[in-house]
C-alpha cells in the first residue's frame, strides 16, 4: 500500500489525516485518488461499505475546490441524515488546517430555517439527501449553477429507498460540463442507466470481485424454527459475552419489539428506525458509538451510511428482500481490515434465499449450530474468569476497605472463596439454561412438518386435539395428570398444530398411556392418542398421518384432482369417526385427524349394499347396544329427512303470489301496471 504523501495530497490535508492516524491509502483509495487528482473524469468505483470511500472522493475534492469562492462547487448525494452528517464531519476533519474551508450537511428532520441561513453565508461543499435538497432548490435557496463536481455515494442505496425521481431532478439543474463521481456497492441496473445518463466514458475502477462481498466477513447460518427466532438470538448474545453488533430486521414495529425484548432482559439494547426523532436517533448513535450500548437493532433504511468502528458482529434477524442488501449489511462489520461475522437466523423456508446469496456474493455459510446451554454457560464462565484475571487493581483506593474484607472472609478456604465468587455472577446463567431445550432444526426437516426428530428417552405421541379445540400446553400437560394420576411423567417437547398435536413422554410410561387414554373425553370430544412413529422420509406415521393438513395448505379442498385420486383408496380403509358433533372436525376425519379403524374387506362385504347389518361397524357404534334406534340422534341425521320439510315453500303456494294466467311469470298481488297501463316487466 503506498502512503498519503506519495498520492500528490496537499501539505495542509496531509498533516490533518496524519493527525487522524491514517497512513497508508486502503485499496479504493490507491486507486481512486491518484486518477481524480491528475485528470478532470467522470468515474465509476465499486467498493464494499467500510472500504474508505469517503476519503477516496473526499480528498481529491479538497485539493480541486477553490476554498477562497464561497460559492457551491461541489454536491454530494447521499442516502440517509446519518451518512449525510458522517460525510460533513469527515470533510471538515479532513480541511482543517484549510481555515477558508466551508461544508454544510443539508438534510430532513433539521430546521429547514437553520439550514437556509448557512447556505446565505456561502459555502463550498454541499453534502445533502435528496429530499431535503430538492426541497430547497424548489424554494429557490440553492443555486446549482456553479457546481463542478457532483458525487454520488451509495448510489445503490439511494436508487433502493426510491429517489430515482429526485436524482434526476436535481442533477438535470447541474451544468453538463460537470464531473460526475459515482461511488457503490453493488451495480445494479438502475446504476448503470444513472452512468450512461449523466456521464461521459466514465472510469470505472473495482476493487474486489463486482457485486461481492467483503473477504474479512465470515457468513454464518443458523436454522431454528421460525417461533424460535428470538431464543435463539438471545443464545447467540450470550455465547459472544463481548459482541458489538448491529441486528437487522425488515419492518419498524419488529425493530422495536425486538429491542423491547431485549432491554427487557437484561441487554444493552435499543432500537434505530425511522420513526424516531432526528434527537433521539442521534441520542441512540451517541450511546452506541460509545459502547454504552453492546446491540443495536435496526432497519435497513436507518442503518444505511452508519460509520461505526470494531463492530463485531451483523445479526440478519430476518433474511432481507433483496440480495443486494445483505451486502450493504455484512458490510458493516469487517471493515479496515478488521474481521468480523456476519449472522443470518433462518427456517426452512428462507433456506432457499442462502443459496441465492452464495451463487452472488461467491462466498459460502458455514451452517452453525446454536449452542446448547452448557455451552453457553462455560463460554459465560471462562469469559468472566479471564476479565477476573486481567482487571486493573487500584490499591490505593481499597487498601482501606481490605482490613474487614479479609475479617468476613477468614473463616473461607481458598475453594470455597472461588465458588462463591463464580456463582454470584453465574447463578442467573445456570438457572436459565438448566433445561434449555435443543434450537437447532435438522437441515432435512420440513418447517411444517414440525420436529420429526425424538429426544432420547422419549416416546412421540399424537393427540386429536389442536388449536381448534382450545388446547394449549399447559392444558394438556394437565390432562395428563389428570388421567395418570400422576404428576412424575416427565413431558419432552410439545407441538399445539390446528387440528391435532404431537407430544413426548417417557418411553416408559408408553403403553401406560395409551391404555388410560380409552373413553377419556376432552370437552364434547373423545381424545384419541396413539404412538408416531417416524416414517424414511422424515414426516410421521400413525396419527401423524394427518399432516397432510400441512404439508398442502392445511387440508384446503382445491388440492390437485390427481392427488386427491391418489388417496382415494386410503380414505375408503377407514371408517370415519361418528362422535363429533362440529363440521370442522368431520371434515378433519376426512383429512386423516381423529380416530379411525381399519376394517376387512373381506368381512365388510359391498361397501354401497343398503343392507344396514352388512356395513362395516363405526368406530363410534361401539358406544351403544342395540340397533341404530337405540343410538343418540346426531346432526348429521337430518339429511334422511324428506326434502320438503326443509325446502321453502314454492311460490304456487304462498299466498304472496299468483299466477298470471297469460305468462309463466309469478307476481305479487301488489304488483302494479305501469302508467302507460302495460305490465309491469319486472321479473320474479
Amino acid at each position: 500500500m503506498k502512503t498519503f504523501s506519495e498520492l500528490g495530497i496537499d501539505a495542509r490535508v496531509l498533516k490533518a489525516i496524519e493527525e487522524l492516524g491514517f497512513e497508508r491509502a486502503m485499496p479504493v483509495q490507491e486507486e481512486v485518488i491518484p486518477v481524480l487528482l491528475e485528470k478532470e473524469t467522470d468515474l465509476v468505483a465499486l467498493a464494499q461499505t467500510g472500504t474508505g470511500k469517503t476519503a477516496a472522493f473526499g480528498l481529491p475534492l479538497i485539493n480541486k475546490i477553490d476554498s477562497n469562492n464561497l460559492i457551491p462547487e461541489a454536491l454530494i448525494l447521499c442516502p440517509t441524515r446519518e451518512l449525510c452528517i458522517q460525510i460533513a464531519n469527515d470533510l471538515k476533519s479532513y480541511a482543517k488546517y484549510i481555515e477558508t474551508f466551508k461544508v454544510i450537511p443539508i438534510y430532513g428532520g433539521a430546521n429547514i430555517e437553520t439550514q437556509m441561513r448557512q447556505l446565505s453565508r456561502g459555502v463550498n461543499v454541499i453534502v445533502a439527501t435528496p429530499g431535503r435538497m430538492l426541497d430547497l432548490m424548489r424554494r429557490g435557496k440553492i443555486n446549482l449553477s456553479n457546481i463542478k463536481y457532483a458525487v454520488l455515494d451509495e448510489a445503490d442505496e439511494m436508487l433502493d429507498m426510491g429517489f430515482q425521481d429526485e436524482l434526476n431532478e436535481i442533477l438535470k439543474e447541474t451544468p453538463r460540463t460537470k464531473n460526475t463521481w459515482l461511488f457503490s456497492a453493488t451495480m445494479p441496473t438502475q446504476v448503470e442507466k444513472i452512468a450512461r445518463g449523466y456521464m461521459n466514458k466514465p472510469v470505472e475502477i473495482t476493487v474486489g470481485s463486482r457485486n461481492s462481498g467483503s473477504d474479512n466477513v465470515k457468513h454464518y447460518c443458523y436454522l431454528v424454527h421460525a417461533k424460535d427466532r428470538y431464543l435463539a438470538l438471545k443464545r447467540i448474545a450470550d455465547y459472544y459475552p463481548d459482541i458489538y453488533a448491529i441486528i437487522f430486521c425488515r419492518t419498524r414495529r419488529e425493530t422495536q419489539e425486538v429491542a423491547d425484548w431485549l432491554i427487557k432482559d437484561g441487554y444493552n439494547a435499543d432500537a434505530l428506525h425511522g420513526d424516531l426523532s432526528q434527537v433521539q436517533r442521534d441520542n441512540v448513535m451517541n450511546k452506541f458509538r460509545v459502547r454504552n450500548l453492546q446491540m443495536l437493532v435496526a432497519t435497513d433504511v436507518a442503518a444505511r451510511g452508519l460509520d461505526v468502528n470494531d463492530l463485531t458482529h451483523v445479526i440478519n434477524y430476518n433474511l432481507p428482500d433483496e440480495i443486494e442488501a445483505y451486502t450493504h449489511r455484512s458490510g458493516r462489520t469487517g471493515r479496515a481490515d478488521k474481521s468480523g461475522i456476519s449472522i443470518a437466523i433462518t427456517n426452512m423456508r428462507e433456506k432457499h434465499k442462502i443459496k441465492d446469496i452464495e451463487r452472488q456474493l461467491g462466498k459460502s455459510f458455514k451452517m452453525a449450530k446454536i449452542p446448547n446451554g452448557k455451552e453457553v454457560c462455560e463460554k459465560q464462565l471462562f469469559h468472566m474468569i479471564d476479565k477476573m484475571e486481567k482487571v486493573a487493581v487500584k490499591e490505593e483506593e481499597i487498601t482501606d476497605f481490605l482490613p474487614v474484607i479479609y475479617k468476613k472472609l477468614e473463616e473461607l478456604s481458598k475453594e470455597d472463596l472461588i465458588k462463591r465468587f463464580v456463582s454470584v455472577e453465574f447463578n442467573r446463567f445456570l438457572t436459565y439454561y438448566r433445561n434449555a431445550p435443543d434450537l437447532n432444526v435438522s437441515e432435512k426437516g420440513n418447517e411444517r412438518s414440525g420436529k420429526p426428530e425424538t429426544s432420547e428417552g422419549f416416546a412421540r405421541l399424537f393427540i386429536n386435539l389442536g388449536k381448534m379445540d382450545g388446547l394449549q400446553p399447559p392444558h394438556l400437560i394437565g390432562l395428563l395428570n389428570d388421567v395418570m394420576q400422576s404428576k412424575d411423567i416427565k413431558i419432552g417437547k410439545i407441538e399445539i398444530l390446528k387440528s391435532f398435536s404431537f407430544f413426548e413422554v417417557e418411553a416408559g410410561y408408553l403403553d401406560m398411556i395409551l391404555a388410560a387414554f380409552k373413553d377419556v373425553r376432552y370437552g364434547d370430544r373423545f381424545v384419541a392418542i396413539e404412538q408416531s412413529s417416524p416414517r424414511k422420509d422424515g414426516s410421521d406415521e400413525g396419527r401423524s398421518r394427518g399432516r397432510r393438513e400441512s404439508s398442502y395448505g392445511g387440508g384446503d379442498r382445491r388440492s390437485s384432482p390427481r392427488r386427491n385420486e391418489s388417496r382415494s383408496d386410503e380414505r375408503r380403509s377407514f371408517a370415519r369417526r361418528g362422535d363429533d358433533k362440529r363440521s370442522d372436525d368431520r371434515r378433519s376425519s376426512d383429512r386423516g385427524v381423529g380416530e379411525r379403524k381399519e376394517w376387512n374387506k373381506e368381512s365388510s362385504g359391498s361397501r354401497f349394499n343398503k343392507d344396514a347389518g352388512s356395513r362395516p361397524p363405526r368406530v363410534s357404534d361401539r358406544r351403544f347396544k342395540g340397533d341404530a334406534e337405540s343410538r343418540p340422534p346426531r346432526e348429521s341425521d337430518n339429511r334422511f329427512k324428506k326434502e320438503s320439510d326443509n325446502r321453502p315453500p314454492s311460490r304456487e303456494s304462498d299466498g304472496r303470489f299468483k299466477r298470471d294466467p297469460n305468462t309463466s311469470i309469478n307476481k305479487r298481488e301488489s304488483d302494479k301496471t305501469s302508467r302507460t297501463g302495460r305490465p309491469s316487466k319486472k321479473r320474479w
